[in-house]
């Protein structure tokens, strides 16, 4: 695999093993976006209120065809995916006693905003517990559904979780809820371009992914997929000219969510630029290189830090980041050390009571860059530090 290094915009002095948090750019889709950017300053009100509308539409076909929705009109760009579960949770048709069940291992942010909406509905957010490591899919789709009770009303889960870094079996559990008659709504904020993902397969009823962790747009292009028979629950976050609009068009739920007043939606036109760079350097090469180089690598640190896998080493349940259990009771003044001291971008993350160290690799990493991460590891051990 060729390295990529010098078609992204990262300082060269850090060893950046991060990209699972917010991404990273490559130059030709940034100047892109800076593009865009142009076209909105040249004339903003011909951008913001009439061709914004086609360019809209144009970027949404093209990201609707990358991850498997017939209908570009059934999704909607969101600036991140805590936006879009914000969405969903607000307006989702809560009861009291009613429950969404949910893992113990999803992203903090989301559990949040269902533990907020749930607690004001006088509802419950089941977090089921999953043994870790996880052993076989079997397993975990039979404790996940442990937790259903008749008051079940909907699942909430991740597809690749954040802090474990796990890939969730997301379409078998999709197709056994939508058996119980249960909502689907998945979190995929990790999902597009790291994982083959068709979300017409899934059947899920609410997707929402990010463009800018590995589709590499710029900060702050997400989307929200909708099966038509929920789009009636989308009303919007923030209340503008689409409710009740003139000119509706033939999609409440893009009249709602699309144009939200005054922002600058440059980050959305880039998903073709996005597909072009990862064709242009045959990306499915790159990505199971980068796969490959996360598995290889994986054991040493086992045996440094003197922990076990979550998982089995393989692809079902890892992709191009794997968290690793690492011993210390200051998470967060580690991974700063880690970044100070020794130049290591890499997060440290805590899930309940354990901590994980979690690296990716993408097309700009070396095996230089997970050896400065052992090197610093062991002189932090070696210092007692972990």
């Amino acid at each position: 695999m060729k390295n990529l290094r010098d078609q992204f915009l990262l300082r060269p002095d850090i060893h950046f093993l991060n990209f699972g948090s917010f991404g990273a750019t490559p130059k030709p889709i940034f100047e892109n976006y800076q593009h865009w950017q142009r076209v909105l300053e040249a004339e903003p009100v011909q951008f913001i209120a009439f061709d914004g509308y086609q360019y809209l539409a144009d970027s949404r076909a093209a990201l609707s065809q990358f991850i498997g929705i017939p209908d570009k009109d059934d999704v909607v760009f969101v600036t991140n995916p805590s936006f879009a579960v914000n969405l969903i949770a607000k307006n989702f048709p809560l009861k009291a006693g009613d429950e969404i069940l949910t893992t113990n291992i999803e992203y903090g942010a989301c559990d949040k905003t269902w533990t907020y909406y749930c607690e004001k509905a006088g509802a419950t957010y089941r977090r089921q517990q999953i043994s870790l490591p996880v052993t076989s899919k079997e397993k975990f789709i039979s404790e996940f559904f442990e937790g259903v009770r008749p008051t079940t009303k909907a699942i909430f889960i991740s597809h690749i979780t954040s802090t474990t870094g796990l890939i969730f079996p997301v379409k078998e559990i999709c197709a056994i809820a939508k058996q119980k008659g249960l909502i689907t709504i998945v979190d995929g904020a990790h999902a597009p371009a790291h994982v083959t993902l068709n979300i017409n397969e899934l059947e899920a009823d609410f997707y929402t992914g990010a463009c800018h962790k590995w589709m590499m747009a710029p900060k702050g292009c997400s989307f929200l997929y909708a099966h038509k028979s929920v789009q009636t629950w989308c009303d919007p976050m923030i209340v503008s000219w689409g409710y009740k609009a003139l000119k509706p068009s033939h999609s409440t739920f893009l009249d709602y969510n699309q144009m939200i007043g005054t922002r600058d939606f440059s980050a959305f036109l880039t998903v073709p630029a996005c597909l072009k760079f990862m064709e242009e350097n045959n990306w499915k090469e790159v990505s199971q290189a980068c796969h490959q180089m996360v598995l290889d690598n994986a054991p040493r640190f086992y045996e440094l830090l003197e922990c076990k896998p979550l998982s089995p080493l393989n692809s079902e349940w890892i992709g191009q980041m794997i968290s690793i259990p690492i011993k210390t009771k200051e998470p967060e003044i580690l991974q700063r050390k880690l970044f100070t001291d020794y130049q290591i971008e890499v997060p440290i993350m805590r899930q309940e009571n354990d901590v994980y160290m979690r690296y990716s690799i993408n097309a700009f990493n070396t095996i230089e860059n997970l050896d400065a991460l052992y090197n610093a590891l062991e002189d932090l051990k070696k210092k007692g530090a972990i």
